[in-house]
């Protein structure tokens, strides 16, 4: 991730040393749409937000699982399990950066199934840099390192108004599984109302433990964006952009590659400082290449609507997305419809509401893996409530669903349902940092 990074810096560089006529002062910095911005809609409110900060934490919780299927050859038992979780976050914003960091591991031991205990861990850098007031540079990168489709290191939902960069993919239950993603976005403001960016982006996904993963494998995605991106008015964004993506599978004995090409126009308007509503839309050319068969290719529609609405007290972030995609630890290449939507409400200063879902539908495009069984749809859903209690505790009841069909997957087939209902109790400071 260093070289990606220091890459990324010496072009944005070199593209601020070649700016021969800036825009002029005074005008005003324009927004990145969410179709190119390549980041997530936030998931607190507003009057939640801070900076220059650090914080740490301690998260007890005791959870209840109703349906838990571990592998033998008898029914689904009733499960209990606890949890902790130590969190640490740092957050130190300037003139010109603004560099978040966030580490969370998760401790958690079942009961009977002990042999389902693990460790989890979720860590999270983001670092933006204004080289000068029209050039900036973004890097983002996650870890998440889980066993469980419940990762209490993470529980949270996200939704990205961004192209999918892979099949959504089924979720093994209690298998351990690794990912990791990173994005570095440069944007460069060349007058009053354009601007011209880059990205490229990168998604590795590893089963440490392939006799845990039947039907599912190794795969990664790696790709890049170029945008165009002109203000039509204050409220009121217009761009062109070009996506291509190289999403690849490691079955045992080859590779699977799925290689899409879209040209994409996407339009984003403001009603409000606080309400932003996107569609960006295209053709999409794909090619699958699944050894021993030679590869194919055809093209099909694009489009991926989205909203994000950001309150002082109330969070809203829903998009849809219709694509071809590979990867996620699939065979082949699918036409994939995925929705996510997440919300949050501060209901009063000591109560808070939260929740997410997210639904997703593949079916196969390829030959070899046409009927091989992973054609198939996840549906997730979360909700949380949660308390103040004095200035360093909260107090959270939370509630998770996850529903998964896919019959020729025997990694999900035994065990595709599962509800899992969690007690917490979260010990928390903040310190500030600087002024």
């Amino acid at each position: 991730m260093g070289t990606r990074v220091l890459l990324i810096v010496m072009l944005a560089s070199a593209v601020a040393k070649a700016q021969v006529a800036p825009p002029a002062t005074g005008t005003k910095q324009m927004e990145t749409p969410p179709p190119v911005n390549g980041a997530n809609f936030p998931t607190q409110v507003a009057v939640q937000e801070r900076s220059n900060f650090l914080s740490a934490g301690l998260v007890y919780s005791t959870a209840y699982v109703s349906n838990l299927y571990a592998g033998s050859a008898g029914p689904s038992i009733a499960e209990k399990s606890f949890s902790i979780m130590p969190t640490i976050v740092f957050d130190d914003t300037a003139r010109r950066r603004h560099m978040a960091f966030t580490y969370s591991p998760g401790f958690t031991f079942y009961e009977p199934s002990t042999a389902l205990n693990e460790v989890d861990h979720t860590a999270k850098v983001d670092y933006e840099f204004r080289i000068t007031p029209y050039v900036k540079v973004r890097v983002y990168e996650q870890l998440d390192d889980s066993s469980t489709s419940f990762n209490p290191a993470d529980p949270g939902g996200s939704v990205s108004g961004s192209p999918v960069s892979s099949t959504p993919g089924a979720i093994p239950p209690f298998a351990k599984r690794l990912t990791n993603s990173a994005n570095g976005e440069l944007t460069l403001q060349t007058g009053p109302n354009t601007m011209i960016g880059a990205s490229g982006s990168s998604t590795v996904l590893h089963y440490p433990n392939p006799a845990q993963t039947p039907g599912l494998y190794d795969s990664n995605s790696r790709g890049g964006t170029v945008f165009y991106n002109h203000r039509i008015s204050i409220a009121q964004y217009f761009g062109v952009s070009y996506q291509y993506q190289d999403m690849l599978t490691y079955p045992k004995n080859g590779t699977d590659s799925t290689q899409t090409h879209t040209p994409m126009g996407y339009y984003t308007l403001y009603p409000s400082k606080r309400l932003s509503l996107s569609v960006s839309a295209g053709p999409q050319h794909y090619q699958v290449a699944e050894s021993p068969l030679p590869a194919t290719s055809q093209w099909g529609p694009f489009v991926t609507p989205s909203l994000g609405w950001h309150g002082n007290r109330t969070n809203i972030a829903a998009s849809y997305s219709q694509a071809v995609t590979g990867g996620g630890g699939l065979l082949g290449a699918f036409h994939t419809k995925n929705a996510n939507a997440t919300a949050r409400w501060q209901m009063s200063r000591t109560w808070t509401a939260s929740g997410s879902g997210a639904y997703s539908i593949i079916k196969s495009v390829s030959t070899y893996s046409a009927g091989s069984g992973q054609d198939g749809n996840t549906v997730t859903a979360t909700a949380t409530l949660e308390r103040s209690i004095r200035d360093h505790f909260t107090l959270a009841f939370n509630y998770v669903h996850v529903r998964q069909s896919y019959g020729g997957i025997a990694a999900i087939s035994a065990n595709p349902n599962s509800d899992r209902g969690t007690i917490s109790i979260n010990w928390h400071f903040t310190r500030p940092l600087g002024k």
